[in-house]
């Protein structure tokens, strides 16, 4: 029967892998509703629209998953949907689901995923791309959209690489672009109106009416032809795709507040990647890093006022028992009351073991006091700043508009106050970069150590390097750019390696972490592809890909020889190189042209070439408009305070409230 459990075939399989608790589900907060919550039609056609909701990854990496945990809230308050959990099994799981006929399945119901209506897919990463192969595959679902049938769910994804989902158009039968609070129940409303009519048109009557909506992309209603040269000549609709539109629009939830998600914040059986209640305080970014494509894509600006934080703050951690509230965006210090809000927070919960955390922080948004009211209640751990590029000159060309001597004040104002620990984010491989902008890391790392033992009069700082590999992604101005090459990036990091380690008087204060160029290779394939990287993608994971987001189970040269072996069976004359370091023109189609993420391509053309010229351009929050496009193409506008508001302590949950409860007990 379709929604029963699997659990009694799973249960023997649970001793023989490692981890099993992250199968077994009933996690705090998980919710677990019956089949048919929705009840019946006249004609007895079911009125209940079943999501199963995927993170292509580990449990321990998708659990904490804010976006996944949202829209399983979301659809599961509707009476007349159900919303359950799937994540990737891990290889020795997955060996064993094969032996035993056990297919994929979710960890609230143990339900086979093949049984729901439509199978969502958030992916953060285009390194999850073979992962949704894999549960396709242990599913029973076809794995190429073209191939499903009526009873097969919809394959649908979301997340911030469905801003170009054209290299796995061949195997979702739609995607998502934005938002996805109100997209979810858009969609359930759709289906619940197509099963309750009967189906009418069957899975194409489906797809079509989610088609015309214009904000649900379904790749099969578009045709793409190529030029000679490889590259795309035209995106045009097919002759059955009547009233759906050329292109699809990104959704865009306004007024936060309300929309205060999860209320009820999932607690991980298992370990997880981030043990801690997080809370979103605003989406979207216009700081207007040119390389950023998260900040690019979620625009405008939209904050949650101090009063909707604090509440939400009080519930998720009743409803948790966690002990560290993540205040989660872009740019958490960017909060118009984030000072206030630090304050309010920390005097609220001031004498409980309530710590604070801002994940990183822009240099030029951080201050101590800042600082002091997050760590208030918790321990004082290491400082995290981005500055990206090594360079003055680099900075200039991505946008990153911090001086060094804005990063040195900052650190000494930190040492000073007790911190003993810096952690510094840079990029390799950015546009235009030399390998004196990157040896200018070593420069700023030690200039940082030497401000750190004068400020401290201590010789126990350290500061650590991290250094990312440059992706240039879609929508944003860098989308035309050439990548520079895995040799080429693994040749610059030796070089800054050597730099770092020569110095006998600050080196050894000096940490350094990277990523080799090759990583960055495939995921730079993966974010500008277009449909014709489905066929290395299946490729790929045929001859064994999983996990590509592990190093441990990445395989470079897997990659580089089914992506060769699959272009040479192509008329077309494209590899690897033609998708990663080659530059694009001004007028070439993108693959991912027809999809409106509300940024004018001429805006980002010009900023483009504002990025060659070393021009900066300033956050449009605090001056005139520069066009983007945004607001005026999706119909928004920049939602920031601040409120006048302040987050008054209900009750100060410290020792004051301890002593309150001991003497109500006694009487």
């Amino acid at each position: 029967m379709p929604g029963e459990s699997l659990f009694h075939d799973l249960e023997p399989l649970l001793e023989q892998v490692n981890k099993p608790i992250q199968y077994v589900g009933g996690e705090l907060n998980a919710q677990l509703k019956d089949w048919n919550c929705g009840g019946y039609g006249p004609e007895g056609e079911e009125l209940t629209t079943r999501w199963a909701l995927m993170y292509p990854d580990a449990y321990e990496v998708g659990v904490p998953n804010q976006g996944v945990m949202i829209l399983y809230e979301v659809l599961n308050e509707r009476d007349d949907a159900l919303a359950e959990r799937t994540y990737s099994m891990w290889p020795d799981m997955e060996t064993l689901m094969r032996e035993s006929g056990v297919p994929q399945f979710t960890v609230d119901g143990h339900r086979s995923v093949r049984d729901f209506d439509v199978l969502g897919v958030s992916f953060s990463t285009e390194l999850g791309y073979t992962n949704l192969l894999t549960a396709l595959d242990l599913a029973g679902i076809p794995m190429h959209a073209i191939e499903r049938g009526l009873d097969d769910p919809i394959v649908l994804a979301g997340g911030h690489s469905a801003f170009n989902p054209e290299p796995i158009a061949d195997f979702i039968d739609a995607a998502v672009v934005g938002d996805g609070e109100e997209a979810v129940l858009l969609i359930t409303d759709i289906i619940k109106e197509w099963k309750s009519s009967g189906k009418p048109g069957g899975r194409r009557g489906l797809l079509l009416e989610l088609a015309r909506t214009g904000s649900v992309y379904v790749p099969s209603m578009y045709q793409v032809d190529y030029l000679p040269d490889g590259r795309i000549q035209r995106v045009v609709l097919t002759e059955e795709a009547q009233g759906v539109p050329w292109r699809v629009s990104k959704h865009t939830v306004m007024d936060l507040d309300e929309w205060p998600y999860p209320k009820q914040p999932l607690v991980p059986m298992a370990e997880s990647v981030h043990e801690r209640m997080s809370v979103e305080i605003f989406r979207g970014c216009t700081r207007g890093c040119r390389f950023c494509q998260a900040g690019m894509i979620t625009r405008p600006v939209r904050e949650r006022s101090i009063t909707g934080i604090g509440e939400m703050v009080e519930n998720g951690l009743a409803a948790t028992g966690f002990e560290e509230v993540g205040l989660l965006s872009l740019s958490s210090a960017d909060h118009t009351e984030i000072g206030d809000l630090a304050k309010g927070l920390a005097d609220r919960y001031e004498g409980t073991q309530t710590g604070l955390s801002l994940p990183s922080t822009r240099v030029d948004a951080f201050n101590i006091d800042l600082a002091n009211e997050l760590t208030r209640n918790g321990r004082r751990s290491g400082l995290t700043f981005a500055p990206e590029g090594g360079s003055e000159r680099i900075r200039k060309v991505i946008n990153k508009m911090v001086s060094e001597d804005d990063l040195i004040n900052t650190v000494a104002a930190a040492y000073g106050a007790g911190w003993r620990q810096v952690k510094l984010y840079f990029m390799c491989g950015l546009p235009t970069e030399t390998d004196e902008d990157v040896l200018q890391i070593a420069d700023m790392a030690k200039r940082v150590i030497e401000t750190g033992r004068q400020v401290s009069g201590r010789k126990d700082i350290r500061c650590t390097v991290s250094i990312g590999g440059f992706v240039p992604k879609p929508h944003t101005p860098f989308q035309w750019c050439g990548q520079l090459s895995a040799e080429e990036t693994d040749e610059r990091l030796k070089k800054l390696k050597d730099a770092i380690r020569s110095d006998k008087k600050f080196g050894s204060s000096i940490g350094m972490r990277y990523h080799d160029g090759k990583p960055g290779i495939v995921e730079g394939l993966l974010s500008r592809g277009d449909r014709r990287i489905g066929s290395v993608i299946e490729a790929v994971w045929r001859d064994g890909g999983r996990f590509d987001g592990w190093s441990e189970h990445f395989s470079y040269e897997r990659w580089m020889e089914q992506a060769a072996r699959v272009f040479a069976e192509m008329d077309d004359p494209i590899d690897v190189d033609w998708y990663t370091t080659r530059e694009r023109g001004e007028l070439e189609v993108l693959p991912w042209d027809h999809l409106d993420s509300g940024l004018d391509k001429e805006w980002l053309w010009q900023d483009w070439q504002d990025a060659l010229d070393e021009e900066e351009v300033d956050d449009c929050r605090w001056t005139p408009c520069f066009d983007c496009g945004v607001c005026p193409q999706m119909d928004t506008d920049i939602q920031i305070g601040p409120t006048g508001k302040t987050l008054l302590p209900l009750t100060v949950l410290g020792s004051g409230a301890k002593k309150l409860a001991s003497a109500e007990h006694s009487h």
